[in-house]
């Protein structure tokens, strides 16, 4: 019998355990089906692992979530990476999380080298023209989501807040704002503060009779912690190794040995999932290390909403067009290439070392409630910080221009009212008008955007 299997006399609705090859099919069916950004990706899995294969519980399955929103990196990728845990030991944690990546990985590169040859073509800049509108209302949407199922009290709505106002006007350290949530949370659980479940998976729907292969008293996971730290430390060789020798080979002002710490920071201070991430990197990338301006980080995330894959594969995107315009001696493709690699691996090899060192631990404190009350104000944080990201994105869609702001310690950038692009702002609205009221899907949304930016163009209404 498998290890974890539901033992003889058991339930009998509950499935067969999976075998490996058969857990194969289901992550490469579930990386196809991986578009819309962690949102529509955790209930791509909810719907075939929880509803479709009940391979795992409802509760177990939000369980998993919360950790993995507990730590910095793609929590949808984490997840996956739990679950084939789970299910499989490190070999199935890490079938399950390449899986995940492989598409995007390809996809993006492709589109990173077509867009380095060919994104200022006037054609070209129309279609991501449209796509910056469709990425706006995709990140309100995704803010929407999140919020609706983690600000159910004033205590959450005043987290939220807080986080926004920290991170967008005083420009907060992002892991002080999650330090500071989840002690509140934690504190207010054990006070006996009710509080919601964090990170429940968008989209998730009833609970389905019958049982599970993992249910909420039989299989506890598997592997004893001993074990979980040896192969933790492998992934955390394997992370830090490449860093220290383009550091060493190249010294660190080098743009491969930039990337390589830029996005290892990344890896380590991003809590709160891709959305969080991104904000923060879109910040850095942009106004510290001017890799690349805000309309080509837009377009990036364009890229990463169209292809399937972690949201948070735009990474890749930036790693390639900062290596590609300092190639320092290489020719720009195999910088790009070479660039967009680098960022990748040190975004997604930290992500395995923090399912494989922690997931065991965090199977014990199943039900721990001082635990889901931390998580839950983290969850509620996270809100502001999407909040932060999307009027980060909808000033740089909507306004050619911004001036900075500075005073009573604040700073932050502001628009020019005058610099408003009106084909930009109606394209916007219509946007937010789809995805909202219509509620038309993601890829039509995207499609329809991209069209209508190439008729504008055509027109001779947008450059």
């Amino acid at each position: 019998m498998e290890p974890g299997a539901p033992a003889p006399g058991a339930d009998a609705a509950a499935p067969p355990f999976p075998s490996f090859r058969e857990a194969l099919a289901v992550w490469a069916r579930v990386a196809a089906l991986s578009f819309g950004g962690p949102a529509g990706q955790i209930a791509v899995m909810h719907r075939i692992l929880v509803d479709e294969k009940r391979w795992i519980s409802e509760r177990r399955f939000l369980h998993a979530l919360n950790y993995c929103m507990l730590l910095p990196g793609p929590e949808a990728q984490q997840l996956a990476t739990y679950v084939g845990w789970l299910l499989h030991g490190a070999k199935g944690g890490l079938a399950a999380g390449l899986l995940f990546i492989l598409p995007g990985v390809v996809a993006i590169m492709a589109l990173s080298m077509i867009y380095a040859a060919f994104g200022h073509v006037s054609a070209v800049a129309a279609l991501f023209f449209g796509l910056k509108a469709a990425v706006l209302a995709i990140v309100l949407q995704a803010l929407a989501r999140v919020a609706s199922r983690a600000l159910t009290n004033r205590l959450m709505v005043a987290l939220a807040a807080l986080s926004f106002v920290a991170i967008f006007f005083f420009r907060a350290p992002f892991p002080l704002i999650v330090a500071g949530a989840g002690v509140l949370g934690f504190a207010a659980a054990r006070a006996g503060l009710a509080g919601p479940s964090a990170g429940h998976a968008a989209g998730a729907s009833a609970r389905p009779e019958g049982g599970y292969v993992l249910d909420d008293e039989r299989g506890e996971g598997r592997g004893d912690p001993a074990r979980a730290r040896w192969v933790a430390l492998l992934f955390a060789v394997l992370w830090a190794a490449p860093v220290a020798a383009l550091v060493l080979a190249l010294g660190p002002d080098d743009v491969f040995s930039r990337i390589a710490l830029f996005f290892s920071k990344m890896a380590v201070v991003t809590f709160g999932g891709a959305y969080a991430a991104l904000a923060y990197v879109a910040q850095q990338a942009v106004e510290n290390y001017g890799w690349l301006a805000a309309g080509e980080m837009l377009d990036g995330l364009g890229m990463a909403e169209t292809t399937p894959g972690p949201l948070i594969m735009v990474l890749q995107f930036v790693g390639f067009m900062a290596a590609w315009r300092d190639p320092g001696g290489l020719p720009p493709w195999v910088a790009g290439v070479a660039g967009g690699l680098i960022a990748t691996w040190v975004t997604f090899t930290p992500c395995f070392l923090w399912i494989f060192l922690g997931a065991p631990y965090i199977e014990v404190l199943r039900g721990n409630r001082a635990l889901a009350g931390a998580l839950s104000a983290i969850t509620a944080a996270v809100v502001g910080v999407i909040l932060n990201l999307g009027l980060w994105f909808a000033i740089h869609v909507v306004f050619r221009q911004t001036r900075p702001v500075e005073g009573l310690g604040a700073s932050f950038d502001a628009p020019v009212l005058s610099s408003v692009d009106p084909w930009a702002l109606a394209l916007s609205a219509a946007a937010l008008w789809a995805t909202f009221r219509l509620r038309l899907g993601m890829l039509t949304v995207l499609a329809l955007c991209s069209a209508a930016g190439l008729a504008l163009h055509l027109a001779g209404l947008v450059g």
